[in-house]
This record gives C-alpha cells, structure tokens and sequence, in this order.
C-alpha cells in the first residue's frame, strides 16, 4: 500500500481535498480522503509526500495522432490552407519506414506521459505504431485503426474486408491498458457503402467508432453542394463519389453511423439541428480548439455541447496541427475561445445561464470527460476507490501560482505541461 499526499487533491467527482491523500493498492485507488485520515487508518503504508502540488486524474486525450508527431514544425508554412496541408503532410508520410512512424508514435507517447496525460483516443494508419507506443511507454488508451482513402462504393467491400482484417489482427495485441477501435476517417474519404458497413460491424461487435466529422469549409462545400477541393480529387483519380447535399451530421445519422454512437472530432460547423442529432443519439464529440483555431477552421460550440448534455473530451490532435501535447493548455484555450465568442455568450446570458464556462468544467472535460468519451469512465477519469490509479500531479511551486484562492483556476490559467512532475498509470509510475 502506498499513500500519495499533497496540499491539494482534485477528485474531479467530489470537492477539492486541502492536505488530502490518495491510497493506492497495486494498480486500483484504495481510498481518497485527508493526509491525516489515510495515515492513521493505514499505519504501515508508505507515504509520498508531493508536498506544494495537486494530485488529480491524469489528463485523457481522446483525439490524436501518435504516428504524425515527426512532422511537428514541418507543416507550419501551409497551415493556413487545408489543402495544401493534407497534399504536403502525405508526400512526408510517403517518406517514413514503418520503423520511422513507430519512433514518431512513441516520441509522442512519451510527451504526452511528461505532460501528465495518462490515456489516448489515438488514431493512425499504420494502428501497430500506437499500439506498440502505448505499450513501451505504459500508456493506456484506444487505438483506432484508420481507413484508407477509400471514397468510391465500387470497392467498398474490398475496402471493408482489408479494413476488418487489419483490424482483427492488431485486436491480437489488446491488452488490460489498450483497446481497438476503427476510425472510419471523416465523410469525405469513406464511401457512403464503407460507412454503412462499418456501422453495421461496429453495432454488432461493439467496437468504437471515431470519425472527423463537420471541420473544414472545403467538407461543408462537398457535403452541402458537391462543390471544391475534393471533387478535383475525385476527378484526378477516377474515383465516383456523389454529394449527399446535407450537413455531415445529417449524412451519417442517414447512413447509421450515429447510431453507433461514435466519438466525432471537432464538430466546429455545425448547425444547432446537428448538435441535437448528435445528443438525441448519444454520440461524444472531441473537441480540438487549439487545432481548429490554427487552421483557421473556425469555432465548434463546446458550452452549446455541454448545454445539450453532449459526452465531450479534449484533443490535442496531432503535434503537426497543435505543434504540442499538453491538455491543460488546451483547457486554457477551451474557456478562453467559449468566453469570448459573443454569439454563445449572448445566448447563456438571454437564458440566464453563467456567462462564463468555469476552470472546473475545463477539467472535468479533459479528465472525466476524455474517459466517457473512449467509454473508460467505469476505471479512469476520476480519483475514487476501486478506480484505476491513473494520476498526474502538478506543481504549484512557480511564482504564478502563488496566492491560490480557487485550485482549479489556478491548474488551468496559471500552469502548463512544464509543471507536471508526475505521472502514473494502473499504479506505475510512467514519468
């Protein structure tokens, strides 16, 4: 039995603890309560004293991509158009062995650990990179196995057999801390046919689904009028593929995919009929504000979210979109961005609702929030007995953390990535 102490334990699910402790047995939390409790209730147990810090959930990014973190700063001259990035991020994916992409995953695994991030929603082509980063650096997580480019119904069950195949043989490699998923990767590079495939697959043998979904303004034009960039593609290579001329939410509620309730990431232009579809089907949503905003994407409504009672998790997408993994940062952008949007803000205030988004709903968001998100909430997400002892602690020992009034704010606005001083998962220290 160990017992972790520190001025400050944040269980996410229950009030911040002054002096508070959190005992852990093997690999599950024993008992979260006072330093002077768990002392005298366990006698014998061995005490770790963090002292001027905060011991909290470790940080769960469900939205990232392991495998395109050797690509960080080589991208940034393009980030501006969309296009020209995917073109230019898959001519350097093209250059990379398989050996170069695990290294890639796992640089980013460790990043993610230093940063106190204990859990990954991470998607890849090549799944066996951020299995096998996961694994090396003790990470948890669900992988999901992305598809090809696969937008024509022509090849569609070719497509949906090598996509399977892939899927059952990294499934071989499931362990107590990795899980499998499928990542049918957004509504313009899989075909309608795929779709419904792997709806029907997913619904029958539950597995995760996750899909980008509503990003850009070249997929509203394909979706919405069959105009832009990707029809050039399709074009170019020969490929039949026909505008649904609807919302992307719309499209897959249409083709079942919602009805898998699947993790959509960023959502940034949806409608307000979207965001009820989304809720009325118990879909989640990873929200990736640093992403969107440095592409020029535009804003996804993360209070409209949570108003709607919709699961949402934060991502960091990958360090070629965000150039950094760090969750609290991402929190800090989260509220900044929701507070200064005058059109939600208004809203709130017409329904009498707090004007502002709370340092509080931040964390739980990128704690307890990222767990439902990948369906991990029955063991992570939050400090409680019978839990597993995913944890992060953070220091308070900067000069901008000094006259803390409120822990909370003081985690999201005044620390970062940097402060982490460590990280455990299941029990074992993996920073």
């Amino acid at each position: 039995m160990k017992i972790l102490t520190a001025k400050f334990v944040l269980p996410i699910s229950s009030e911040p603890i002054e002096n508070g402790a959190v005992a852990i047995d093997g690999n599950e939390i024993y008992a979260v309560g006072t330093a002077g409790e768990l002392a005298a209730d366990m006698p014998d147990a061995e005490i770790e004293d963090h002292g001027n810090a905060v011991i909290l959930p470790g940080f769960v990014n469900c939205h990232s991509h392991l495998e395109l973190t050797a690509f960080r700063n080589q991208l940034d001259d393009v980030e501006h158009d969309f296009r020209s990035w995917l073109l230019k991020l898959n001519s350097l994916r093209a250059e990379l062995s398989d050996a170069d992409i695990i290294a890639s995953a796992v640089a980013g695994a460790v990043e993610g650990a230093r940063a106190g991030v204990t859990c990954f929603g991470d998607i890849g082509r090549m799944g066996h990179a951020g299995v096998a980063a996961l694994k090396q650096v003790g990470l948890r997580g669900v992988v999901f196995q992305e598809t090809e480019f696969s937008p024509d119904n022509r090849t569609a069950d070719d497509d949906f057999l090598a996509l399977a195949t892939k899927y059952e043989k990294l499934r071989e490699e499931e362990t107590e801390l990795v899980r499998i998923g499928l990542s049918p990767h957004s509504p313009y590079t899989v075909s309608s046919r795929l779709f419904e495939l792997l709806a029907q697959y997913s619904i029958i043998n539950r597995v995760p689904l996750t899909i980008h979904a509503a990003e850009s303004a070249d997929e509203m034009s394909l979706l919405t009028r069959g105009e832009g960039f990707f029809t050039e593609v399709y074009e170019k290579f020969g490929l039949e593929w026909h505008s649904p001329h609807s919302t992307p939410i719309e499209y897959l509620e249409r083709l079942g995919v919602l009805s898998t309730q699947p993790l959509l990431a960023h959502c940034v232009r949806v409608s307000n009929s979207d965001i009820e579809r989304i809720a009325s089907y118990g879909a989640k949503i990873a929200h990736c504000p640093k992403s969107n905003a440095k592409f020029g994407h535009g804003y996804a409504p993360f209070e409209k979210f949570l108003d709607a009672g919709i699961t949402v998790g934060f991502g960091s997408d990958s360090v070629a979109s965000n150039n950094i993994c760090d969750l609290i940062e991402e929190s800090r952008f989260a509220l900044l961005a929701a507070r200064n949007h005058p059109e939600c803000r208004s809203q709130r205030e017409a329904r009498a609702l707090s004007p502002f988004l709370g340092a509080k709903q931040a964390l739980e968001t990128a704690t307890l929030g990222g767990a439902k998100a990948l369906g991990l909430d029955d063991r992570i997400g939050s400090l409680e007995p019978a839990k597993q002892a995913d944890i992060a602690v953070i220091s308070l020992d900067r000069l901008a953390e000094t006259a803390l009034q409120d822990v909370h704010a003081a985690i999201v606005f005044s620390t970062n990535a940097r402060d982490v001083k460590m990280t455990m998962v299941a029990g074992h220290k993996v920073f």
